[in-house]
């Protein structure tokens, strides 16, 4: 079954539809999120993408990311690509977005509109073999750092949303953290 992205404008109006590699081969501007998740003690869960990914296959990244199906919002994609990657769902907020375009190693081009959530859980992940090769939690300070020292095993998107996503994290508050 092919996979459609929604195409958007820079304020993020929907223009249409195209077949999900196609769109990244052409490199035209799609909608996405990214998701963060945190722990009690302020870590981050990370996944390391499977191998077999279309892109960026055996980088770091964080917690969950994709595109929306057409007809479908933003957090509700969040929430649903969370729970097939990771094998959990929590409560999720949209913090910012922001768009980023970057030619890849194999031709193709991410050309983001990115919605960011965070969230936060406690739990023991569940991670789906064919999306996530690794994972792990990670203090914060220590992954700046590991960032800074080895960019190249860490997804593009992932290192410009890193910063702000920390700053917007510790001003949120969650109902529920497990």
């Amino acid at each position: 079954m092919q996979e459609h992205v929604i195409l958007v404008d820079h304020t993020g109006r929907e223009i249409g539809v195209q077949e999900k590699i196609q769109a990244h081969r052409d490199g035209k501007l799609h909608s996405a999120f990214s998701v963060f998740v945190f722990n009690a003690v302020g870590e981050l869960l990370l996944q390391r993408r499977a191998q077999t990914k279309y892109h960026s296959g055996g980088l770091w990244t964080n917690t969950c990311c994709s595109h929306p199906r057409p007809g479908e919002n933003h957090h509700h994609a969040a929430r649903r690509r969370l729970h097939e990657e990771m094998g959990f769902d929590c409560e999720l907020k949209e913090i910012f977005s922001f768009i980023y375009h970057i030619q890849l190693d194999n031709s193709l081009f991410e050309h983001e509109l990115d919605h960011v959530f965070v969230g936060h859980y406690s739990g023991q992940p569940i991670p789906n073999p064919d999306e996530v090769d690794d994972w792990k939690w990670m203090d914060i300070r220590a992954l700046k750092q590991d960032v800074r020292e080895n960019p190249k095993n860490y997804t593009y998107w992932f290192q410009l949303a890193l910063d702000r996503v920390v700053e917007h994290s510790q001003k949120i508050s969650f109902c529920d953290e497990t």
